[in-house]
C-alpha cells in the first residue's frame, strides 16, 4: 500500500481546477507538486496517487509532458473500481537553473475521454548541495525506529542558517545540527531523521523541509522514503493441500517469523476439519506450526486462520488453508 502526504496547491491553480473539475480530476489526491529549492543534479521524484472512485473500469491511455526535463508514466494503467495506481513524475534538475514549471497531461479513454493536467515545479540552484540527496531508510519492520542522515552544504556566505526542520508526516522526527562554518563562506549542517516505532505498514513517500534565513531560498526539501513491513510474517501464506480424500489426515507446516522473540498464544479459525499444533510456550523469533486437515465430506477446503501472538503491536497474522476434498 502506498502512502502520500496532501500538498497545498497554489491558489490560482486551485481556483482554475475547481471551476473546471471533472470526474478524472477527482481520481487524484493532488494536482501539483512543488519541490522547492533543489540542488542541480539529483532527480526529483513524486508519486501522484490515482484511485478509481467510479463504479466503472478506468483506463489511462497516455501520459505526456510539456518539457523534456520531466518524465512521467503510470505505474498501472487499467483500474477496476476501488483499485489505485500512481503517475510517477521524475524531474531532471541537470537540465535547468532557476524556477521551472512543467505540465503533465494524463489522458483517460475509459469510462470516457478526459485529460487531467498535473504540475511539477522546482527552483534549480548551484549554491547548495545534499549528500546523499534523500533520506532513504529502505525496508524496515514495524516497531523499530530507524534513522537516516543527510549533509546539507551551503556556499556563498557564513551567515547562512537553517532555522527549523519540519516533516510533513508526524511519524518522522527530524533534528538539525550545525557541523561547521568556514571563512570562505561554506556552511555545513547535518539533518537527522528518525521514524517513530508506531509508523503504519506500507510504502511511504514524504518530505522534510528545512527553513533557512536565505531570502531567495527560504525552504529546502529533503525527500524521505521507507517501506514499513509488519513485524510478523508467515510462509507460506496459503497452505495448499491439493486433492485430499474425505476422512483422511494430511499435514503441512508453516513458518511464522517475528522481528523479535514472541510467543504464539492461540490460532483462531480452526474447526473439526482443521487442527493446528503450536509450541508457543517459549518466546522465539521463528515458530514452526503444523497444520493438519481431516475433512469430513467432499467439497472445497477453504479456511482463513489467524495466528495470535503476545507482541504489543501487529500481534496477529493470517494464513489460508485450501484444497479439494474428494469422496472416499
Amino acid at each position: 500500500m502506498l502512502r502520500y502526504n496532501l500538498v497545498l496547491v497554489a491558489g490560482v491553480w486551485m481556483a482554475s481546477t475547481a471551476s473546471a473539475a471533472t470526474w478524472a480530476d477527482g481520481l487524484f489526491d493532488e494536482l501539483s507538486k512543488d519541490f522547492g529549492s533543489v540542488p542541480r543534479g539529483p532527480a526529483q521524484t513524486h508519486h501522484f496517487r490515482v484511485v478509481n472512485k467510479t463504479r466503472q473500469p478506468v483506463n489511462i491511455s497516455n501520459v505526456r509532458v510539456s518539457c523534456g526535463c520531466v518524465s512521467a508514466h503510470a505505474a498501472k494503467t487499467y483500474l477496476k473500481p476501488g483499485e489505485e495506481t500512481a503517475v510517477v513524475a521524475k524531474m531532471d534538475t541537470t537540465r535547468f537553473t532557476g524556477p521551472k514549471t512543467v505540465t503533465i497531461y494524463v489522458q483517460f479513454d475509459q469510462p470516457g475521454f478526459e485529460e487531467v493536467r498535473l504540475w511539477v515545479q522546482a527552483n534549480g540552484r548551484n549554491d547548495f548541495a545534499l549528500a546523499p540527496d534523500t533520506l532513504a531508510m529502505g525496508t524496515i519492520k514495524r516497531g523499530t525506529s530507524p534513522a537516516a542522515s543527510v549533509q546539507v552544504t551551503f556556499y556563498g556566505s557564513r551567515e547562512y542558517q537553517i532555522l527549523e526542520a519540519k516533516a510533513e508526516s508526524n511519524y518522522v522526527l527530524p533534528t538539525v545540527t550545525e557541523v561547521r562554518r568556514q571563512e570562505d563562506g561554506v556552511v555545513v549542517y547535518r539533518l537527522d531523521a528518525r521514524l517513530r516505532h508506531d509508523t503504519p505498514t506500507g510504502k511511504w513517500f514524504t518530505d522534510v523541509w528545512l527553513k533557512t534565513n536565505i531570502a531567495t531560498m527560504t525552504q529546502v526539501r529533503i525527500p524521505l522514503t521507507v517501506e514499513v513491513e509488519s513485524p510478523l510474517t508467515v510462509s507460506p501464506a496459503v497452505v495448499n493441500f491439493g486433492a485430499v480424500k474425505a476422512n483422511e489426515e494430511s499435514e503441512r507446516r508453516i513458518i511464522v517469523r517475528g522481528a523479535k522473540p514472541f510467543k504464539i498464544t492461540s490460532v483462531k479459525g480452526t474447526g473439526s476439519d482443521v487442527e493446528v499444533r503450536v509450541n508457543g510456550e517459549t518466546a522465539r523469533e521463528v515458530h514452526v506450526v503444523t497444520v493438519k486437515v481431516k475433512p469430513g465430506k467432499a467439497g472445497l477446503l477453504n479456511y482463513p486462520l489467524r495466528v495470535v501472538t503476545d507482541l504489543k503491536i501487529d500481534n496477529e497474522i493470517e494464513f489460508r488453508v485450501q484444497g479439494m476434498v474428494n469422496a472416499e
